[in-house]
């Protein structure tokens, strides 16, 4: 009986699993299907599914009037970017409050994590005035920084998290073995805490690729990744929706590849520490 109890309930855990999961792929799939149709098919009403005249006629326009290449490698040196600066910073501020930590570590941990809750806006003007200022209104590198600074907090959260995990017998026996701070953050801590670290370089870049708000305020040609790319598709003259959903999947396909070829790491990640 019990057995039979078990069975059904992970019949109906699975289930809710699959309806929930097709539930959240189903703009992507409405988005890549959309792609392909014309502007008349794609604000068809009733909708149209997968019987029209499939075309490639968007991704042509879209190559043409765009540089779709540019738009790319600022995606990439922007997520890459703040990812590399945003793991030099948070290793070191990881370790220190998980292997030294002081009275005050655990509100250091809940003020920066509280700044995630700051409505983006409400720091738009002083953080616009300073671009101008430094000269790094439409830059690469000052995006980069930004990026990286609002991502911080998660990834100093998620390597703590990871490194709490991690036995200090250990550290303190690579200590008595002579090994400096270098040393142990680089040859002892960071190889036992590889699942964690790799979550994290996949969670920023993931973040640091779908990041809309700052992209659209802070560039304007010269530094825009795909996230304006997408933007640049609704215009006065209209929203062309089929053209803007050619668009979308281009700038989405990468992360999407690199999160389906990345997606054990990143679980493994992510659910790293949560059972001792």
């Amino acid at each position: 009986m019990a057995r039979t109890v078990t069975a059904q309930r992970k019949a109906i855990n699975t289930g809710v699993a699959w309806v929930i999961g097709l539930l959240i792929f189903f703009p992507i799939l409405w988005t890549l299907l959309t792609s392909f149709k014309t502007e008349a098919q794609a604000i068809a009403d009733p909708p149209v599914w997968f019987f029209f005249d499939w075309t490639l006629e968007n991704y042509r326009v879209v190559q043409e009037r765009s540089n779709y290449t540019r738009f790319l490698w600022n995606s990439i040196y922007i997520a890459g970017g703040s990812t590399i600066l945003g793991m030099l910073v948070a290793i070191p501020a990881a370790w220190s409050m998980a292997f030294v930590p002081s009275n005050q570590t655990r509100n250091i941990l809940l003020w920066m994590l509280s700044t995630k809750m700051l409505p983006a806006v409400g720091v738009l003007y002083p953080i616009y005035l300073i671009f101008i200022q430094l000269g790094l209104l439409d830059s690469r590198f000052g995006l980069t920084i930004v990026i990286m600074l609002i991502n911080l907090p998660i990834m100093v959260w998620m390597l703590y998290t990871y490194f709490k995990e991690i036995p200090t017998e250990i550290l303190e026996a690579a200590r008595m073995d002579g090994a400096g701070l270098r040393e142990e953050i680089l040859f002892v801590l960071t190889p036992m805490a590889i699942p964690g670290i790799a979550s994290t370089i996949l969670l920023n870049v993931i973040l640091a690729w779908n990041e809309a708000f700052w992209t659209l305020n802070l560039t304007a040609a010269r530094a825009a990744p795909l996230t304006a790319f997408i933007a640049s598709y609704s215009s006065p003259e209209g929203l062309f929706y089929a053209k803007l959903s050619a668009a979308s999947t281009m700038a989405i396909a990468p992360i999407l590849i690199l999160g389906w070829f990345s997606q054990k790491q990143l679980v493994r990640g992510l659910t790293f520490g949560a059972v001792k």
